[in-house]
């Protein structure tokens, strides 16, 4: 829900450049994000207006109760039904919100992405420091067996789908209601919390825990909330927008494009330096190799004319030289 103060453009701006500092300030940010993430993909959230909770489920039963531990063990079959219909979105692609995220990363500054989503599209972007809290729709394995199933097997069977090694009932890798979320992954998730300069809270309606208590353990006020609703920590939060997560996240990290450029740049210079390295020892080897040149050519003339001087030099010095202690024995 929009706020009035949100519908006035100056404010929104100014928000935007705030955020925009607080990223550039930041050396440590941690992002938790829900389905409000994904929503810019074409997978609807859960409990929004046309969320998954408020549509109709195509069978006798609510969508809560339909994605629970209980329903699942004892309805398999009702369970896939919707699961398939409701939860799985091969197609879907990464928006503008998971980019942003991957470039913050690689920038350096984002060192943990908390999600709440199983969609997988924050890998698919290319970020690497993902918690999943919930699991992933696209890891599945046999409850009997334990062997491990991708998504297409899942799409591809009808009904219940079974472990084509032992026929055991193939179940998604996904953290369902009544059952608890792994400990490293909260422990992971908590630690990176406690460490960060800025938390940046999106797409989610903070009310699904523990996901929804993780800013107390915060030592600090630098939390930015981004949601279209409100949320509890709106008034504790150091800055909040009410706008689409895709959008807001796309306007206050800097693009690739200007990471390339600069790239080129230091790519530049180095190809200069190196330019200049080769001509230097292209001179180098040019000036070796002249050296070398006239140091044979001197040592080639000199041996030629060593040979005339030692010829010219013996028959006029040693001759004479016997000649006249013959004339001074003589006399003698």
């Amino acid at each position: 829900m929009e706020t009035r103060i949100d519908r006035f453009g100056s404010v929104r701006e100014d928000k935007i450049k705030q955020l925009k500092e607080l990223i550039e300030e930041s050396k440590y940010i941690v992002f938790l994000g829900g389905a409000g993430v994904s929503t810019e993909s074409g997978i609807p959230d859960f409990r929004s207006g046309a969320g998954i909770y408020n549509t109709e489920s195509g069978t006798k039963y609510r969508p809560i109760d339909i994605i629970a531990h209980d329903f699942f063990m004892e309805h398999p079959e009702d369970f896939y039904d919707f699961y398939k219909r409701k939860l799985i979105y091969p197609d879907a692609r990464p928006n503008k919100a998971h980019k942003a995220l991957v470039r913050l990363e690689r920038q350096g500054k984002l060192k943990a992405i908390i999600t709440q989503n199983i969609d997988n599209l924050h890998q698919e972007a290319g970020s690497k420091c993902v918690i999943e809290l919930h699991g992933s729709v696209y890891r599945n394995y046999c409850m009997d067996c334990g062997k491990k199933f991708n998504i297409e097997y899942i799409a591809s069977q009808e009904g219940v789908p079974h472990c084509d090694k032992c026929g055991g009932i193939v179940r998604p890798d996904i953290v369902l209601y009544e059952e608890n979320l792994e400990h490293e992954n909260v422990d992971n998730a908590i630690k990176a919390v406690k460490k960060c300069d800025l938390m940046i809270i999106a797409g989610t309606s903070l009310t699904v825990y523990p996901a929804a208590t993780f800013a107390q353990f915060l030592k600090h006020d630098r939390i930015v909330i981004i949601n279209k609703s409100s949320t509890y920590m709106d008034l504790k939060a150091l800055l909040t927008i009410h706008d689409n997560v895709g959008e807001v996240l796309d306007k206050v990290v800097p693009k690739r494009v200007s990471r390339k450029n600069t790239s080129s740049k230091t790519g530049a210079k180095k190809t200069t330096v190196k330019k200049t390295t080769v001509k230097k020892t292209t001179t180098k080897t040019a000036a070796k190799t002249a050296a070398k040149t006239t140091s044979k050519a001197a040592s080639k003339t000199t041996a030629k004319a060593a040979p005339k001087k030692e010829t010219t030099k013996k028959p006029s010095a040693k001759k004479p030289a016997a000649s006249k202690a013959k004339k001074d024995e003589s006399k003698s």
